[in-house]
């Protein structure tokens, strides 16, 4: 289905607030480690390649994955999403075309709202378009900030760095991209930690891809519990009995 299209699964996390030494992605829901949900709606769509960024424990996951038709690049440092992205050059730096970026820990990502993600990149011409949800409480959560009222992108502000009228914003960025392969990289060399956490975002590309004129689009997802990250034994409790795997 998407055979000129690639595929950035970031996985390198610890997950502090998991109360478990085990990876983060490899925490499990109805007995199955959530990064396994992802890749199986992934890896039926015919990608032409699937990199999985690893880090923390990274062999466990290697070792959990070695069914799976993907490559395996290294985060030794935590140092930021937009890092972990540049870790994997090395793979994609000859691929040209589409590359989608998702999260090791947003495990019910479906088919359906990955489509609307393309699809919204190619008819808006975008150079890089990012899925968006709308949601009752934000925090912690970066903000989606929109060029006016249109599905123009015009800066992500992550939480901690947000003003308190951009805290008011409902809508916030998933996680989850998609970029113009060649583009991503060079605007990954633009991008600085110069920020509280002292990290490369990735969501930083989003600003300088808009200030260079380059159009950046934005497409929420119709359903914003299937774009929901696992970073508490609290998330992962309340995915567990929101989703089954008939979706």
């Amino acid at each position: 289905m998407f055979e000129n299209h690639a595929a950035i699964v970031l996985a390198a996390g610890k997950g502090k607030r998991m109360k478990s030494d085990l990876p983060k992605v490899l925490q499990q829901i109805h007995g199955k480690p959530i990064i396994k949900i992802l890749l199986d709606t992934l890896v039926p769509l015919n990608f032409k390649k699937i990199v999985v960024v690893v880090g923390h424990k990274g062999e466990m996951v290697q070792k959990e994955l070695s069914g799976y038709p993907v490559l395996f690049a290294w985060q030794k440092e935590q140092l930021g999403t937009g890092h972990a992205v540049m870790v994997t050059k090395d793979l994609m730096a000859d691929f040209q075309g589409t590359t989608l970026i998702a999260l090791g820990d947003v495990p019910f990502l479906s088919t359906d709202t990955v489509r609307q993600l393309f699809d919204t990149h190619q008819k808006t011409k975008a150079d890089a378009t990012c899925l968006s949800a709308y949601v009752s409480n934000p925090k912690g959560y970066g903000r989606v900030v929109r060029d006016s009222q249109t599905d123009k992108l015009k800066e992500i502000v992550e939480h901690k760095e947000a003003s308190d009228k951009v805290l008011k914003i409902n809508e916030i960025n998933t996680g989850t991209f998609c970029f113009d392969n060649q583009l991503l990289f060079k605007t990954l060399t633009q991008i600085d930690n110069n920020n509280s956490q002292r990290e490369y975002y990735l969501t930083d590309c989003v600003k300088v891809m808009y200030n260079k004129g380059l159009r950046v689009s934005v497409v929420a997802a119709e359903n914003p519990d299937e774009v929901l990250g696992v970073n508490s034994v609290e998330q992962l409790d309340y995915l567990s009995h929101k989703f089954s795997f008939g979706k």
